[in-house]
């Protein structure tokens, strides 16, 4: 089920959308005085980008695209311990905006830069101790557009939704808890993207 489209009108507004067990929300554009192009430039070129291997049924793998995690407190999942690094002004400045359009505060974030349609994330929840019982996790993206599954732990209800460049997808509430999400490898020819998942490490 495609939720949104590249089509889509640009809005400034975050929009629900309706999902069981779960709040999400979409904004077509984050509203930033620099244009997209310019911030993920900037991204790409400033961020201290590292190649990481996961633990994943106690075996070693190599993560299949770049990342990198900055803010106020450390990070562990897959068997990664992240130590942070400080803000940069560009990641501020989103981060103001992104605080803005949600209503949610956030003191660090993780950055995955995928180089191209062989970079992947492979479905899994946000769901570690150390982000709470039900977590808001805001997902910005710039440059080349990618789709985003989602699906039901349950009952294996799929969602796709194309996170278009400059856009925000806010997941809250329960979803965490009921879903798992993820972007696969495309054979398509696609250009560089860069996510940001802003979220509050308790």
């Amino acid at each position: 089920m495609d939720l949104f489209s590249s089509s889509a009108s640009v809005t400034s507004m975050l929009t629900p959308i309706p999902i069981a067990d779960g709040e999400l929300s979409f904004m077509t554009q984050l509203p930033l005085a620099l244009s997209n192009a310019a911030v993920l430039a900037r991204l790409i070129a400033e961020t201290d980008w590292r190649s990481d291997s996961i633990t994943l049924w106690g075996k070693q793998f190599l993560q299949p695209r770049l990342s990198a995690w900055y803010g106020e407190a450390a990070y562990r999942y897959s068997g990664l311990r992240l130590a942070p690094q400080p803000f940069t002004a560009l990641q501020l400045a989103i981060r103001a905006a992104v605080e803005a359009a949600t209503g949610h505060t956030f003191n660090s974030v993780l950055l995955n830069y995928y180089r191209d349609g062989r970079d992947s994330m492979g479905m899994h929840s946000d769901d570690e101790a150390e982000l709470g019982p039900a977590p808001a996790i805001a997902s910005v993206s710039f440059g080349a557009e990618r789709v985003f599954i989602l699906r039901h732990k349950t009952s294996g209800e799929r969602l796709r939704l194309n996170l278009t460049d400059g856009s925000l997808l806010l997941m809250a509430g329960s979803l965490q808890k009921h879903w798992s999400h993820g972007i696969n490898k495309t054979a398509k020819p696609v250009g560089a993207r860069v996510n940001l998942t802003f979220r509050t490490i308790l």
